[in-house]
């Protein structure tokens, strides 16, 4: 089999596997590869023939690997792998910076990631980034089929797998109200009083909610939820617009600390003081360019924590006499 591969296969074949296997649609993947949906076509019924199976069978409107096509997946993206981090070898041994890089990171995240990324841009410009961002469950995916290089999470204990994490800052979790509330002000408010207030949250799977709940629930208490909604954008318009109160990161009022129209309440509990991590699946070998990136990040820490403070000085209101 492996002289078959050598005689048979090409690398262009394996890269179209790749990106029909990662996008489940030959259309999306030769959109993706500028080719034509024939081309595709043809170039998988070649490798399908070297193999001696089907690679790919219907579902739904899209396409998934068959046994056979998810063995060849899994050896694809060694190979593509070794491939990417030899070009960036040979290019380091040329005293050059050349390479790409992908990141991904969960949705409250790209609050701060794109500036560490251009800031990595600027100290090596030869090299491509990019940049994903979806939720925790995607993020989670992305992973497991080693989509990325690196990603930024919190709390990595909980992603469900086994994975090596290096701490990159702190991401606290405040409650933020509209700027006219009657308890802005108020010092050191009893969560028994905020379960009064109307909550609204993030939707299930939210790390953001699941580290509320638990601190609610650690209490004995339950937050009156009035909705659900899937994203920090969503929650702060919700609240301006007064429809209650909410628990965020810091890291999400950061570009304009609410404008004016939102404070940080002071309530017990809270902040809950939370982190980010760079991670990636343990016994993963990073490439330098992954190297290169998670020391730049971890160095960038200090600044990612005066952002915060200033933007928490921003949200804080003189405690009233009450």
């Amino acid at each position: 089999m492996p002289n078959r591969f050598i005689r048979h296969a090409s690398l262009r074949q394996l890269q179209i596997l790749e990106a029909i296997v990662r996008l489940g649609s030959f259309t999306r993947a030769a959109e993706e590869l500028f080719l034509t949906q024939p081309t595709v076509s043809m170039q998988i019924k070649k490798l399908s023939e070297t193999v001696g199976a089907p690679l790919f069978m219907p579902s739904g409107r899209n396409v998934e690997p068959t046994e056979a096509g998810r063995e060849v997946y899994q050896a694809v993206k060694v190979i593509l792998d070794t491939l990417a981090d030899l070009e960036i070898r040979l290019a380091d041994l040329k005293g050059l910076k050349r390479g790409r890089f992908r990141l991904g990171v969960i949705t409250t995240a790209k609050y701060f990631a794109p500036e560490i990324l251009g800031a990595f841009c600027e100290a090596y410009p030869g090299i491509d980034v990019s940049l994903k961002v979806s939720n925790r469950d995607r993020i989670i995916e992305r992973m497991l089929n080693h989509e990325d290089d690196l990603y930024i999470f919190g709390e990595p204990d909980t992603i469900g797998m086994s994975v090596e994490s290096t701490y990159l800052a702190p991401n606290p979790l405040i409650i933020v109200a509209r700027a006219d509330h009657p308890l802005a002000g108020v010092k050191n408010i009893p969560l028994e009083r905020i379960i009064e207030e109307r909550f609204i949250l993030r939707e299930p799977g939210s790390g953001i909610r699941d580290a509320v709940t638990r601190l609610f629930g650690k209490h004995g208490l339950k937050p009156n939820v009035r909705m659900e909604l899937g994203s920090n954008e969503a929650i702060k318009h919700a609240i301006i617009a007064g429809l209650g109160i909410s628990a965020l990161s810091l890291h999400s009022l950061n570009l304009d600390g609410g404008a004016g129209r939102l404070i940080m309440l002071d309530v017990a509990g809270f902040p809950i003081q939370r982190a980010w991590y760079l991670v990636h699946p343990r016994g993963r070998d990073l490439s330098l360019i992954s190297r290169a990136f998670l020391a730049f990040a971890v160095e960038r820490e200090a600044e990612i924590k005066a952002s915060l403070d200033r933007t928490h000085a921003a949200l804080r209101l003189p405690a009233s006499s009450s």
